[in-house]
């Protein structure tokens, strides 16, 4: 069973309502505070080249981006236009996963950067960034930041009791995400907002709900005050954040330390690259060339994907399946991959694609509970072959 790490930070509203729902299929927009992650903050003119040597993604696009068309006020009148977040991993030098994280650039304006990631009045200009990263892993992550930093002149710290981490999705508000561009980002100045008027008194930033980078149907993302409400987010449409996690794990998308492998998993197997996680083209990060010739060569065997636990029955097996169980082929008795994450009859695990759409998988162990793998809407056609693509659709 799947249990959340305790974050470093605890924010709850006075008499809010957190909703569980035993069905996400047809539910309606949410929003949840994810507890389990934490804020850091980058400042300094080199913070923009720190981190564009050392994560996965194009972090230029925090300032070449095209902002929105239109100029932006908050309640206090202060004019700013939006960028969007960059969703982007630390590898280690041999090219493993470590820490994901979403990185937000505050607007103040938008100033061209060249390739390394300086440029014309960079050594003077006080940039910005915040991060959501992993919060059961933030001392950790801090210390390995630190170890990269040397002499570049950024200045990073943990500002987890200051900002908290929210989430909206639903199925409602992934179908108006994906068909209104315009929505891109909502929220204190992201077009007026009546409902977070009077929580953004004193704020001169603009904190916006922002389309989560990785995918549209995750619905959408921000950094937010911890003493304040988002906007959007009402009594009755708070919810649990293990509805947050159902909702990911349906989509096959893993998120955190817990369920990417620190030091174990490779990026492309967990399908960061689908999940705008990587840019081929930015030049050189740690970990870089496994990257580079994993993708290259174009052969990936095993992959991400969201699993579906039933009984004999045909019936949900409920809370029997462990992270780290096996997956078996019950045909031929060979491991077909491993369960990563598992919360009641859902769950993730890495199987080869060979093996993931046989009728016969089960988790050793546990005879009575069979293992349905599902191809996620999202994922492009050429990540299977054709007689996978069969198979799946079987």
């Amino acid at each position: 069973m799947y249990r959340f790490k305790q974050s470093l930070h605890f924010f709850k509203k006075p008499n809010s309502t957190i909703r569980r729902f035993s069905n996400l299929q047809n539910a309606g927009p949410m929003a949840a505070l994810l507890k389990t992650r934490s804020v850091i903050r980058f400042t300094g003119p080199e913070t923009v080249k720190f981190l564009q040597g050392l994560v996965t993604n194009d972090v230029r696009r925090l300032i070449n981006s095209q902002p929105e068309d239109r100029t932006n006020l908050t309640a206090t009148n202060v004019p700013f236009v939006s960028v969007p977040p960059v969703y982007a991993a630390l590898l280690t030098p041999q090219g493993r996963f470590l820490f994901d994280m979403f990185l937000y650039r505050p607007a103040k304006g938008v100033e061209m950067l060249d390739k390394d990631g300086s440029g014309p009045g960079a050594e003077n200009e006080e940039v910005e960034v915040f991060a959501d990263v992993d919060g059961s892993e933030l001392d950790e992550l801090m210390q390995t930041l630190k170890k990269y930093r040397l002499r570049s002149k950024v200045d990073i710290e943990s500002v987890a009791d200051d900002f908290s981490c929210w989430q909206r999705f639903g199925q409602d508000l992934a179908q108006k995400s994906s068909e209104e561009p315009d929505t891109a980002s909502l929220g204190w100045g992201g077009g007026f907002d009546p409902s977070g008027q009077s929580s953004s008194q004193g704020n001169n930033r603009g904190w916006l709900w922002h389309r989560d980078p990785r995918l549209d149907c995750l619905g959408f993302r921000g950094i937010f005050p911890s003493n304040t409400t988002p906007p959007l987010v009402e009594a009755d449409k708070e919810t649990n954040e293990e509805n947050y996690l159902l909702w990911r794990l349906e989509k096959g998308v893993a998120e955190g330390s817990a369920e990417i492998p620190k030091g174990e998993a490779v990026p492309l197997e967990y399908n960061l690259a689908g999940l705008n996680g990587i840019s081929f083209d930015k030049g050189c990060y740690v970990g870089q060339e496994l990257i580079a010739r994993t993708h290259h060569r174009g052969v990936i065997r095993k992959r991400l994907l969201p699993l579906k636990f039933v009984s004999d029955s045909g019936k949900e097996a409920e809370q029997k399946v462990a992270p780290k169980s096996e997956v078996i082929d019950a045909s031929s008795g060979k491991k077909a991959g491993t369960v990563t994450t598992a919360l009641g009859s859902r769950g993730l695990g890495l199987l080869r694609l060979d093996d993931a759409f046989k009728g016969s998988l089960t988790v050793r162990g546990l005879d009575d509970v069979k293992v349905q793998a599902i191809k996620p809407d999202w994922w492009p056609a050429e990540w299977l072959s054709d007689q996978q693509e069969q198979t799946a659709v079987a």
